[in-house]
């Protein structure tokens, strides 16, 4: 995988319902190259709460923009939720299905959420996803380059003014 935009640095981060994927996308990034910084959970406690695993994900990835986060739950809706709280991120969710590969643009959701919002986070539903499908959309989504365009910088500088 090559790592665009120089990015080499990804921030990671689950509760327990991600904790087995977490473990599986952390290896295959340190194998492609990254560095990987767990932020945890570091074992499986069905009662922890995802907040304390994503907040030191999405402070990194706002302070250093030449850094990712990769971000997980059982949905990856709540944990997607929360991390767009924190002004400079910008968090997709995904859980399955192939539309990272194309829509009628040529680009699918994965490609959309890079080219037009810079997503720097991607939230992933653990409970729908194979380990061979979360690491594809994560090759797939770190492949992606933020287009630059005026209108889409300005909807994002838009976007950072509500916090």
């Amino acid at each position: 995988m090559d790592n665009a935009q120089n990015i080499t640095k990804i921030h990671i981060g689950a509760d327990h319902a991600g904790f087995d994927l977490k473990e599986s996308i952390k290896d295959f990034l340190e194998k492609s190259g990254y560095e990987v910084v767990d932020h945890g959970a570091f074992d499986i406690d069905p009662e922890d709460d995802f907040t304390q695993f994503i907040e030191p994900v999405v402070r990194e990835v706002a302070q250093d923009r030449n850094s990712r986060g990769i971000i997980l739950g059982g949905s990856g809706q709540g944990e997607a939720m929360f991390a767009n709280r924190f002004n400079g991120i910008r968090a997709v969710v995904y859980y399955g299905g192939s539309d990272f590969v194309d829509d009628r643009d040529g680009m699918g959701i994965l490609a959309l959420s890079r080219f037009h919002n810079d997503a720097n986070v991607l939230s992933l539903g653990a409970r729908f996803l194979t380990n061979e499908e979360a690491e594809e959309a994560v090759e797939a989504w770190l492949g992606y380059e933020f287009s630059g365009e005026e209108k889409y910088v300005r909807r994002n500088e838009q976007m950072n003014e509500l916090n």
